[in-house]
């Protein structure tokens, strides 16, 4: 796997090994030898979500104790996927990075605890799928604005296609956010 390090300390892209021939293809997505080398951390959760075109969802996070790191991919579809560094004492502290993933590309994203995630969805459809290093905690919710201006994300959709749950439409934005870490 090729292992691509961003503006922001622990986040990185993860390029899978991938082999293909005339029937289709085969990767691991997932094997925790390898991963030892971005991360010395145990999954204990798998999520998947399935959206139709122009649903954001996020900006999330879990704060501690039960913040998670995650691993994050796209097995259907293409999305933007968006983390947001809320580590106070970080350099990268506010910035963000923005990765398309795509059921064609095979990129995979670890997110280190610390950061805010959302993902919008930029096909018809997307599954997206992640693993989480500590289990869910509904108590321990925290979120961002996804249309925050400070942030000034870059989501590749009209406004006007923008879909979010009742929940997502209400979350504070960045200056107000009390950081947990």
């Amino acid at each position: 796997m090729n292992v691509i390090k961003t503006a922001i300390e622990g986040l990185v892209i993860i390029e899978p090994r991938v082999f293909g021939d005339s029937r289709g293809y085969f990767f691991e997505s997932y094997n925790s030898r390898d991963f030892a080398q971005v991360a010395n951390i145990t999954f204990v959760q798998d999520n998947e979500s399935r959206s139709c075109y122009g649903v954001v969802r996020g900006l999330h996070f879990q704060k501690p104790p039960y913040a998670q790191s995650k691993l994050v991919r796209v097995v259907v579809g293409s999305v933007l996927d968006v983390a947001v560094d809320i580590r106070k004492d970080s350099p990268t502290y506010g910035q963000h990075v923005a990765v398309e993933l795509t059921a064609e590309n095979h990129r995979q994203v670890f997110l280190p605890q610390g950061m805010a995630h959302g993902f919008a969805v930029l096909s018809e459809t997307a599954i997206f799928q992640y693993k989480c290093d500590n289990l869910y905690h509904p108590e321990a919710e925290g979120a961002l604005a996804w249309d925050d201006p400070t942030l000034a994300i870059d989501w590749r959709l009209p406004a006007a296609d923008v879909i979010l749950s009742e929940k997502d439409k209400h979350h504070p934005c960045f200056n107000e956010l009390v950081t947990p870490f």
